[in-house]
């Protein structure tokens, strides 16, 4: 049995928010309650062996045909999902093409094998003082996994987004719990997975979809003990409240939570003597861009005082000017990043740089960058809190040494990001030591937004980035966070898992004695 989202009466009925209007719209949909859970879960425990039990081929060929049946879906996706996000036609074509990347990427993966991470240490029962068993590794599936949808990405981080994608790709069965702010495009997508499935000859239960507009849902879904791991896109509060959570059951599972990062920018000397206007423009088009509602925005600038500076901040300010608002996300969204900006703005040791032009729609957040220096920023722990939208604070340093203080004093993140010249060489090396300890990627002359869908990418980082800073949630590295190893002590072929066999070798890669053979 697998749960599906569908519009229907119910006890407590909930529509699709016009994100540029407010108003709703649509058929109403059912909120899922316990009795829905308990059936989605019950469902992919079943579906579990039976699943992982499948062929690599059929598997990727399931992700594949996913990606086909979003396509398929044609123009009502993006037209559903700009009308509930608020996000512009070609984001949301942009982003579509990457959820199927995503898909296709994982197909790959699952294809090639090494997720696997075979491992064979053949016997020697010769060896002295003891024999040496036969020993022999794999990585397997860890069960059903509950993965939430995230508000800022209704496609890429959403129904089939990452973390439903590689723990398909693991071989675990997912629950998906809807975001509530573009529940109509979810549905969609989840349509498209479960068409998907059949075609393809999945088991019953492989994908389940639910909905709600509250947090019952979700802590209902974290606490079922079928559930064994949980992906999360969202903020510190709904993330650490999941954690707390899955460690209180009787059996703790891992929450694998994407959760806060402000992405540091550094501007190098020499790269503001050289091109301070320019960089101005562009760290202002990269903060403004999608409203600021990226988790790689760059909400940190750090310089050392100077021309180079001041020219910077001249540039920006007037670029900000400029800036038009557009819509953001929903009206909780709007009003957090309000919030935000209005404490920031009345912070004795803060200084407004510029705002962005005043928008005409109700949740259009104005863009705003702020300032203020490297003593203040150590002795407020709030000044390095996000403010998810279109806000930056600037932090002018006296010197080298207070930038390295207030990076080293810096919380855990997603990217950082160093913007420099030849002439910044040895500035930059003696930072890249600080910033492998604070984020999760290292960019020189780029800005964070942006992230490739690849086998090198991290989209993770150390607390708060992420609940576990050895993971990602984007690229094929993705797929670990779902698996775990098992060695096999001596068993007969027959019992072995087919990859492990001696037959298997060549089928997919796998270290004998430690050596690739």
């Amino acid at each position: 049995m697998t749960v599906e989202t569908m519009p229907a009466p119910a006890a407590h009925p909930f529509q699709s928010i016009d994100a540029a209007t407010g108003e709703a719209f649509g058929a109403p949909f059912a909120t899922h309650g316990p009795a829905d859970v308990d059936a989605a879960c019950a469902a992919a425990e079943v579906a579990f062996d039976a699943y992982r039990a499948l062929d690599r081929e059929a598997r990727a060929a399931f992700l594949d045909a996913i990606g086909d049946e979003i396509v398929a879906i044609g123009d009502e996706l993006i037209v559903t999902a700009m009308r509930e996000s608020g996000l512009p036609r070609a984001r949301l074509e942009g982003e579509r093409g990457r959820t199927v990347g995503q898909l296709k990427l994982f197909a790959g993966v699952v294809r090639e094998g090494g997720y696997l991470g075979l491992r064979v240490d053949p016997a020697l029962p010769e060896r002295q003082p003891l024999p040496r068993p036969d020993l022999r590794l794999r990585m397997v599936p860890i069960g059903p996994v509950a993965v939430f949808g995230a508000s800022n990405f209704p496609l890429a981080f959403s129904t089939a987004g990452g973390d439903t994608a590689s723990a398909l790709a693991a071989g675990c069965p997912v629950v998906v719990k809807g975001h509530p702010a573009h529940p109509a495009t979810g549905a969609l997508v989840a349509a498209a997975i479960l068409r998907a499935a059949e075609k393809t000859g999945m088991p019953e239960g492989v994908f389940g979809h639910l909905v709600g507009p509250g947090n019952d849902l979700g802590e209902a879904l974290v606490k079922d003990p079928r559930i064994a791991a949980v992906g999360f896109t969202g903020s510190r509060g709904g993330g650490l409240a999941l954690v707390r959570l899955a460690q209180a059951r009787d059996v703790p599972i891992p929450v694998y939570a994407e959760m806060s990062s402000i992405n540091p920018v550094i501007l190098c000397p020499e790269a503001l003597k050289a091109r301070a206007a320019d960089l101005g423009t562009a760290f202002v088009g990269s903060l403004t861009m999608g409203a600021g509602q990226f988790c790689t925005n760059p909400g940190l600038v750090l310089a050392i005082e100077g021309e180079g500076l001041d020219a910077f901040v001249d540039t920006a300010r007037t670029a900000l000017g400029g800036a038009k608002p557009t819509t953001m996300l929903t009206k909780g969204i709007h009003a957090a990043y309000e919030a935000g900006v209005t404490a920031l703005s009345g912070h004795k040791h803060v200084e407004t740089i510029g705002r962005g032009d005043v928008g005409e729609g109700i949740t259009c957040g104005r863009a705003a960058f702020f300032a203020t220096d490297a003593e203040a920023f150590l002795a407020d722990e709030s000044l390095g809190h996000e403010v998810f939208g279109a806000s930056s604070l600037l932090v002018r340093c006296r010197d080298e040494a207070a930038l390295h203080r207030v990076l080293k004093a810096s919380e855990g993140q997603l990217t950082a990001t160093i913007q420099m010249d030849a002439g910044d060489v040895d500035f930059a090396a003696r930072l890249v030591p600080i910033l492998e300890r604070k984020a999760g990627r290292i960019l020189a002359n780029g800005w964070p937004t942006g992230v490739e869908v690849t086998h090198a990418m991290v989209h993770g980082g150390p607390f708060p980035a992420t609940s576990d800073g050895r993971t990602t949630s984007v690229g094929s590295m993705a797929i670990d966070r779902f698996l775990r190893p098992v060695s096999y002590q001596n068993l007969l072929p027959d019992l072995l898992p087919a990859e492990l066999r001696d037959d298997a070798a060549g089928t997919a890669p796998r270290l004998v004695d430690g050596k690739p053979a």
